[in-house]
């Protein structure tokens, strides 16, 4: 995202928040297609880490990925069913295939 600053009709200057750029983790995926704007995801979250979208009906904005517990309550509180929870690779299950030696992540 591309940071702004819009002016205001009393000639202020009005900024924006945007997510942490530096950080490479994005624990929650959201399908913007699908979500409607509900920010029952925002209120639900422990760790604050989603920060309601200024413009009203858009995705919330993921802000602190970094503070995310991955406790899943977001995902499962969506109406929609748009939020997907994106575990680190060292916290997913791996299941593997005795016959075949094959290991399989989720």
């Amino acid at each position: 995202m591309k940071e702004e600053k819009a002016k205001t009709s009393d000639g202020g200057n009005k900024c924006y928040a945007f997510p942490n750029k530096p950080t490479p983790s994005m624990p929650v995926v959201i399908d913007e297609t699908r979500c409607t704007g509900c920010n029952k995801c925002v209120t639900i979250c422990t760790t604050d880490v989603l920060v309601a979208n200024p413009e009203k009906g858009k995705p919330p904005i993921v802000m602190y990925p970094e503070e995310c517990w991955y406790a899943a309550c977001c995902v499962g509180e969506c109406p929609e069913g748009c939020l997907t929870m994106r575990h680190p690779l060292m916290m997913r299950v791996h299941f593997k295939n005795k016959e075949t030696g094959e290991i399989k992540r989720t």
